[in-house]
């Protein structure tokens, strides 16, 4: 490995499911007869990435390969990994840039478990911190994540009309809708389950590519700012972000005329860089920072969920809440039905698969689950596609336990066991954060009278949502070659 990267980006740490592991979804069943017949697969057991060997040279899988399912990195993605490390974000503060910040709240939840402070206290000591560096502003992306919940509740009311009023069989793929906000599914579904899933899959952007979108297509804008003069910064739980982050269709060109005989295209990243929740552990740690000390900043309120009051404010579910966020609202707009209390979900296969329903005159006419885990996730894709799916809409996440889980978070401490840590996060992800619907975020509500429009307008489909595409594996030229 580089010695450039950061000190949590170690092979043996490159594990996006703190637990359970499972085996590399890359399948090397074709090889050919004369090499080593008790391996089958890249194998990576809780933890410790195992790569046996399978001939005289071993395999390697770059990130068009990856599917992104266990996290495992090689060594050849050294070049990518390195532009979005601590020391590139450190140099584009030391340039000069406009550096900005977005954070998680699950990234929150997990420094706030660490330090044994509450969300809101890290979240404000995170700005005293940043800013401290040279950072211009701490935003929240739960704000934007409140506009992919507006778009999102948006598009499958839509998709449900249409799925309803028309006996057409292509008609038959707007449903079930899957949520497209975790990356490490996007890239199994591209790579793997091809043109047939992706039809399937919501077009709006992920929270962390909508607050990119924000912050590069309207922020710069309003702030008489070029988006090539700001970096602009995530801290995610899971390193996949990073990949997503590096997707083509979240770079667009901007014409720049530097002088009078000077026209220059600039390729302009949504997000320039992402950070771990463990990375951001170790750049605190490589101040020397006695992180629980430091004053508690005002929150930046541009784009960050916080109430006059000094409350921050969203919705339930430590996934983004898509599942129930969408489903109280197809509830009222599709069938005036105004679900006040908390919602239910009810555990069907295992902790990782529940799912709730909404029953008019004795017919289920709304039936959504949440979907953790590639087990859980490939039983739905197979049911999809012979056509036994009866769910309207599945929060889809590849991680099991879901964001929480992810493998950019902090890691257990000494003797501390992996479920426990994610009880301790679930248990004070909501801690010091209110309730609030998404249609009435203010923050939100002038988004759209300043730059989007309205839900599902034209300027909000060309900046809010993406496409998705089918991608052939090299690796698998590669193996069938051999």
């Amino acid at each position: 490995m580089s010695e450039k990267f950061s000190p949590t980006l170690r092979i043996g740490d490159l594990n996006d499911f703190i637990a359970p592991s499972q085996a590399c979804i890359v399948s090397l069943k074709s090889l050919k007869p004369n090499q080593d017949n008790k391996s089958e697969g890249l194998k990576q057991e809780k933890g410790v990435p195992e790569v046996k060997t399978l001939s005289k040279e071993p395999v390697k899988i770059s990130l068009k390969d990856c599917l992104a399912c266990s996290g495992c990195i090689t060594s050849a993605e050294t070049v990518m990994l390195e532009k979005q490390s601590l020391d590139e974000f450190l140099s584009n503060i030391n340039k000069g840039k406009a550096v900005i910040v977005s954070l998680s709240p699950q990234s929150r939840a997990s420094l706030a478990v660490h330090f044994g402070l509450s969300p809101l206290q890290v979240f404000k000591k995170l700005t005293t911190f940043f800013k401290s560096l040279g950072v211009k502003a701490v935003f929240d992306t739960s704000s934007s994540r409140d506009i992919t919940l507006i778009e999102a509740c948006n598009e499958f009311v839509t998709r449900y009309k249409q799925s309803q009023s028309s006996d057409d069989e292509r008609i038959q793929t707007l449903l079930p809708m899957l949520s497209s906000a975790c990356p490490g599914w996007i890239c199994y579904a591209e790579k793997t389950l091809g043109s047939y899933i992706l039809p399937y899959i919501s077009s709006v952007k992920s929270p962390q590519q909508t607050i990119g979108a924000i912050v590069k297509h309207h922020l710069c804008w309003k702030l008489c700012l070029r988006p090539d003069e700001v970096y602009h910064v995530t801290v995610m739980p899971c390193y996949d972000k990073k990949l997503e982050a590096a997707r083509e269709d979240f770079v667009f060109e901007m014409d720049y005329h530097a002088g009078e005989h000077d026209n220059l295209d600039l390729k302009i990243a949504e997000v320039d860089s992402v950070l771990t929740s463990g990375e951001v552990l170790d750049l605190i740690q490589s101040k020397s920072v006695d992180f629980t000390m430091l004053e508690e900043s005002p929150l930046d309120k541009l784009l960050t969920n916080v109430t006059e009051g000094g409350h921050l404010y969203g919705v339930n579910g430590s996934s983004g809440g898509y599942g129930e966020t969408i489903f109280r609202y197809a509830a009222q707009t599709l069938f005036g039905r105004e679900i006040e209390e908390r919602l239910e979900f009810k555990t069907i296969r295992n902790s990782d698969f529940r799912e709730v329903c909404l029953e008019v005159d004795g017919k289920v006419v709304l039936k959504f689950a949440l979907c953790y885990g590639f087990r859980n996730l490939q039983n739905i894709v197979r049911k999809i596609k012979i056509g036994k799916c009866d769910y309207h809409f599945l929060e889809v996440m590849a991680c099991p336990s879901g964001c929480l889980n992810g493998g950019g978070q902090i890691k257990p401490k000494p003797r501390q066991s992996a479920k426990d840590l994610i009880q301790y996060l679930e248990n004070i992800y909501m801690e010091n954060v209110l309730l609030a619907d998404p249609f009435r975020n203010p923050i939100a509500k002038g988004l759209y009278d300043e730059w989007l429009g309205q839900p599902g307008s034209e300027k909000a489909k060309r900046y809010i949502h993406t496409e998705y595409h089918p991608v052939v594996k090299s690796i698998t030229s590669q193996l069938h070659n051999w």
